[in-house]
């Protein structure tokens, strides 16, 4: 932090300094690789959520299944 409360240099924090293309409004090969990673992020968390729906729902049809059974058996 500043030692002072007329000199503000760096409260802020910084910023990324911006490479001509970046300026010109040309995306940098950064976030491309962001967005790619998010991308696979969002993918792989999808796949695991129906993956564990799958299950529930086999667990649970099973659990019914078992239980209209012993009734019927006593």
């Amino acid at each position: 932090m500043a030692k002072s409360r007329n000199n503000l240099l760096g409260v802020g924090g910084q910023r990324k300094k911006l490479s001509r293309a970046e300026q010109q409004g040309a995306g940098s090969v950064r976030d491309a690789d962001r967005k790619a990673a998010e991308d696979k992020k969002q993918e792989l968390v999808r796949k695991m959520r129906e993956r564990a729906e799958a299950q529930a729902a086999t667990t649970a049809a099973a659990e019914s299944g078992e239980q209209e059974a012993s009734p019927a058996q006593s």
